[in-house]
This record gives C-alpha cells, sequence and structure tokens, in this order.
C-alpha cells in the first residue's frame, strides 16, 4: 500500500462515524493475542455491514466465518430486537473471545453462535435468512453459494469477503493455489449467474455484493 493509499486510508477512518467502544476493545484484543489480526472487519467493513442491514430492512441473517465476532457484533447492533444472527465459526480456540465480547456488547439475544463445520451446520438452522456474510474458507466459497442461494427469497442479499485477494485474482493463479483459484471461479460463477445482480466494491479487499432477483 503506498503512502498516499494509507493517508486515503487514514481519512476515510477519520470522517467516518465511529463504532462503539465494545468494539475498539475488540479489536485491541484480537491485535494483542489471535494469530493474523487483519482478518478483523475493522471500523469501516464493520460500519459498511451495519449499514447493509439497516439498508436493507434485515432480521434473519446468517455469517459464515466469526473469527473473534467483530462483523457478527457490528450486524448485530443494526439489527431490531426481534433480529437474529447465526453465526457460524471452525474454529474453537476462539471460543471464549467470541462469547466474552458478545456478552459486553449486550447481543447475546441476537446473536446465535455455532462451532464446527458451516456446510454441514447451515442445512440444519431452519431460518429464512434476508441478509448472508460469507468470510470463511476461500476454497469453499462456491459451496457455500450453492448451498444457500435456491434457498433465499427474491430480494435478499448475500455479501462475500476477500475476493479481491490482494489483487491476486486478476493473475494467472498457479495450480497449487487453491484459494485464488476458488475465488475466481466464485467471482465468475456469480457475474454468470442469471438468479442474481451483483457488484464488486473494492472496498478493504473486496466485497461481492449480490442480490437475488
Amino acid at each position: 500500500m503506498s503512502l498516499q493509499d494509507i493517508k486515503i486510508e487514514e481519512y476515510i477512518v477519520e470522517h467516518s462515524s465511529s463504532l462503539d467502544n465494545i468494539l475498539q476493545q475488540l479489536e485491541r484484543e484480537t491485535h494483542l493475542k489471535v494469530l493474523r489480526p487483519r482478518m478483523l472487519s475493522g471500523k469501516i467493513q464493520g460500519k459498511f455491514l451495519e449499514f447493509i442491514v439497516k439498508l436493507s430492512g434485515a432480521k434473519h441473517i446468517l455469517e459464515i466465518g466469526t473469527y473473534t465476532g467483530y462483523s457478527a457484533i457490528c450486524m448485530a447492533n443494526a439489527l431490531p430486537e426481534d433480529g437474529i444472527i447465526h453465526t457460524i465459526d471452525i474454529n474453537k480456540e476462539l471460543d471464549s473471545i467470541v462469547r466474552k465480547y458478545i456478552r459486553l456488547s449486550n447481543n447475546e439475544s441476537k446473536i446465535e453462535y455455532h462451532i464446527g463445520n458451516a456446510l454441514d451446520i447451515i442445512p440444519s438452522i431452519k431460518e429464512d435468512f434476508n441478509l448472508i456474510f460469507i468470510d470463511a474458507d476461500k476454497t469453499n466459497y462456491l459451496n457455500y453459494y450453492n448451498l444457500i442461494i435456491d434457498k433465499i427469497s427474491s430480494g435478499s442479499w448475500i455479501i462475500a469477503d476477500n475476493v479481491l485477494w490482494s489483487g491476486k485474482v486478476l493473475e494467472t493463479a498457479r495450480s497449487n493455489d487453491k484459494e485464488t483459484i476458488a475465488l475466481q471461479d466464485f467471482n465468475k460463477k456469480v457475474n454468470e449467474d442469471k438468479r442474481v445482480e451483483n457488484l464488486l466494491l473494492p472496498l478493504r479487499d473486496g466485497l461481492m455484493i449480490i442480490r437475488k432477483l
């Protein structure tokens, strides 16, 4: 990232509404205690997700990939009191920090936290989701998409993170670079899918915004 890009990002952060103190604490603790802290959504993406929940009127959300719970809390903060977000992660080691901040954010009634393989858990959740956020293992993005696309109603939203993959999607991927290949396949599939309309935003590491027709 160039010096100008860094300054622009700082300017964007400074001129966007703040998130609450609990999220700031969670960000600090993630950076101090958890491997690969850049996986955390961060203020701008968090605020974007919060806005999407408000603008879409979503009340039933599925998040695939909890990490330390930052994005789930951002979306839960924007939900009405009778809203619910089911968030799934396979990493048991992050359980204590996730549950701690769900409690501190006063979102225990809005967030249902699942630990395990999302491909196994999703079919067991009896919910009509109107917003889905995918931010998990990249090699399964298409599997997640195929699993949910026929189960959501017209007007529902899907957001997929990291679809630019630090620009690697522009390159011819090596045969052993499974994540880049998977994201290229995912982006192509979504763009050709006549059941949806989509917009790829260069926000952070790329967000694919998908709306079912």
